[in-house]
């Protein structure tokens, strides 16, 4: 049974009201919480989100409050769109001042009433500090501070003299990248290029290792690449992030090619802009060093054409005076010495004449002599000869009888003997040739008892066979 007196909702409401408007009237409050379920009305203009308290060490929510924005609020929160360049979203670390008021039907209700730009912008940079401080400590031998700008082994490297082919980190939707692309071929000097583009995630602080594995990707082809370029639309400031951290500032710095940068921010300078060979403001600034680099190579070539053939200008009017006066020295030269040996060609010529006919007279008259000489001596060689050829062919002639008659005798001598070595005058005296196998034997070594010969005598031939033998030397028939 209810002993105490009730009262109605509105009665009990207005009392809270009451005793929050006592406690917080006019008071105004800065917090630090981060923003969770943040929704925007465009048509009213009006915020609504939570401010939470996340503990540091496991994250979980510590405290937790509606809030809202309009009116003055909404216009600070758009400021501060503005000159942060981020966005008012979820997750966000924020500073607000904010008040406090309480509605019977809407309950609590904690009210935006200003944002600090200062403390984001200086949560950002505090952490992009710390950041470099970590890349100088771990990475020292590729990383060094040399005054307000820093020294890496990437931004040492040189561009080779004409940058052609590019391998481009952008994303697959990225118009930087087509902005890039479209300043690069419509260039108004004409130069080509061959752009390779790997595709991957460019925003988003998660995304870093994304953007690293196209950087090791780009190296492991194989692909001797002039640069790299890494390039992005714009966006927000906290959408720069993943160009602020650690492990792409890292890759960046140590990466063996230039690296051009733009990624489209025009205020502030991200850590990779820092670590990489070229950083530039957005894409079309990228291409644009790139034609510019191609143009001054051009331009030296073009002034070093200049400079040969101004040279070579100056050498040919030298080396033509010098080959005029030298043309002019042999001209004189050859002149004088073609007088000279004029002259002397020409007292050649009479010494000639003069000696000529000298020696003609001189081997005139030795000529007479010979040819007296020849006409008589052959008369009396002819005679001389004559007489010898007489005696000769009468010498021939004796001789040759006396030759013809010794030469008769010897042949009637061989004639007679010839009769009496002949095979027919010694059958007739008595002597036989033997046969054995239709060939003449002159001693009896192929011949056995039991073979058969033939045997040719003065008026028949014998057959016989050998039915004995009898050896003897050949003293027997000695004469």
């Amino acid at each position: 049974m209810i002993t105490s007196e009730s009262i109605k909702l509105s009665a009990l409401t207005g009392r809270i009201q009451q005793a929050l408007n006592d406690a917080f009237a006019a008071q105004t409050y800065w917090v630090v919480a981060d923003v969770t379920n943040h929704s925007y009305y465009a048509q009213k203009g009006y915020h609504y989100f939570d401010l939470v308290e996340k503990d540091s060490a496991s994250s979980a929510i510590v405290a937790k409050v509606a809030a809202v924005a309009w009116g003055n609020g909404a216009v600070r929160i758009r400021e501060f769109e503005v000159v942060t360049g981020q966005p008012f979203k979820n997750d966000i670390h924020v500073l607000v001042k904010v008040s406090v008021s309480y509605h019977q039907v809407h309950g609590l209700q904690i009210s935006l009433l200003d944002i600090d730009t200062n403390f984001t912008v200086g949560m950002l940079e505090q952490q992009k500090q710390q950041t470099l401080v970590r890349l100088q400590t771990e990475c020292a031998d590729f990383i060094r501070k040399a005054g307000d700008h820093y020294i890496t082994r990437n931004n040492q490297l040189q561009f080779r003299e004409v940058i052609q082919r590019i391998a481009v980190i952008t994303s697959g939707n990225s118009a930087g990248f087509q902005d890039f692309r479209h300043t690069l071929e419509h260039n108004r000097f004409g130069y080509t290029f061959q752009t390779d583009t790997y595709f991957t995630v460019v925003q988003g602080e998660s995304k870093a290792e994304l953007v690293q594995q196209k950087l090791i990707d780009i190296y492991n082809s194989g692909i001797a690449y002039d640069a790299v370029v890494i390039i992005r639309g714009g966006g927000a400031q906290t959408d720069f992030l993943l160009f602020d951290t650690f492990l792409l500032g890292r890759a960046v710095a140590k990466f063996p090619i230039p690296v051009i940068t733009g990624i489209g921010h025009q205020k502030n300078e991200t850590i990779t802009d820092m670590m990489a060979h070229s950083p530039t403001k957005t894409p079309t600034k990228a291409a644009e060093l790139i034609i510019a680099h191609n143009k001054s190579f051009e331009d030296a070539v073009l002034e070093m054409r200049q400079r040969i053939i101004i040279r070579s200008q100056q050498l040919f009017s030298t080396h033509y005076q010098a080959l005029s006066a030298l043309n002019a020295a042999v001209i004189n030269q050859t002149r004088n010495i073609i007088s000279i040996q004029k002259e002397v060609l020409h007292h050649y010529h009479h010494t000639v004449l003069h000696d000529s006919q000298s020696l003609l007279v001189k081997h005139q008259r030795e000529l007479m002599t010979v040819s007296g000489e020849i006409l008589s001596t052959p008369r009396i060689l002819v005679a001389g000869k004559r007489n010898d050829l007489t005696n000769l062919i009468a010498n021939i002639r004796a001789f040759n009888r006396l030759y013809t008659q010794n030469r008769r005798g010897q042949l009637a001598h061989y004639e007679t003997l010839f009769k009496l070595v002949s095979p027919d005058n010694i059958l007739r005296r008595g002597f036989a040739i033997v046969y054995q196998d239709g060939k003449i034997i002159n001693n009896a070594g192929t011949v056995s008892p039991g073979s058969n010969i033939s045997v040719q005598l003065h008026d028949a031939t014998l057959t016989a066979a050998v039915t004995g033998k009898t050896t003897h030397d050949e003293r027997g028939t000695d004469i």
